[in-house]
């Protein structure tokens, strides 16, 4: 039962990131959202700690001390600011936040927006998303432009709702980021 209960969540979830990521232009992103989430690693453990209103891999960190469906799934989606965590260059070689191309920053805000819509059901509002990401904020390691722009978004979705949200990710974001890359190839 509880196999069935977490391929579920994980396909609503997944349905929920894919019409987002649509709606913004990220087609791609999309369709390949989370997958690794069906692989044994993520899978089984997902349905042994299998709870319907949070995330398994927080129980299996309860229960082992880590989670190893979590160290499988933020090591193979781009879309985790803890994909991005690296030695910084330079004498100093702490570990870092690395800048996360924009796109990975908008599929992380979409991610968010879809696991509080997935989890919270009936009592999601626009500012869910930004009111989990403050409660945790201090304990991330991530790049401040990354930051910045998820913050905004963040912001602009708990201030100004989710389609007003999205049309200026698309539309500004995602346009300017694709008007810089076409400028790129005219001038080769």
């Amino acid at each position: 039962m509880k196999a069935w209960k977490h391929f579920r969540t994980i396909n609503h979830h997944k349905y929920l990131v894919m019409k987002s990521c649509f709606q913004v232009g990220l087609y791609k992103q999309g369709l390949l959202h989370d997958l690794s989430k069906y692989s044994p690693t993520e899978f089984l453990v997902g349905c042994r700690y299998y709870q319907g209103n949070k995330s398994p891999n927080n129980a299996e960190r309860e229960a082992r001390g880590y989670s190893a469906a979590w160290l499988h799934h933020k090591g193979r989606n781009r879309h985790h600011m803890e994909y991005w965590i690296d030695y910084a260059p330079g004498e100093d070689r702490h570990i870092t936040g690395m800048r996360m191309p924009v796109k990975y920053v908008v599929e992380m805000f979409l991610d968010r927006v879809a696991a509080c819509k997935n989890y919270q059901k009936e009592k999601y509002r626009d500012d869910s998303p930004l009111r989990y990401y403050e409660n945790g904020k201090q304990y991330h390691i991530l790049h401040e432009e990354s930051r910045m722009l998820l913050e905004k978004l963040l912001h602009m979705l708990a201030e100004r709702g989710e389609a007003a949200t999205f049309a200026y990710i698309k539309y500004n974001i995602l346009k300017k980021k694709h008007r810089k890359s076409r400028k790129k190839e005219g001038q080769k």
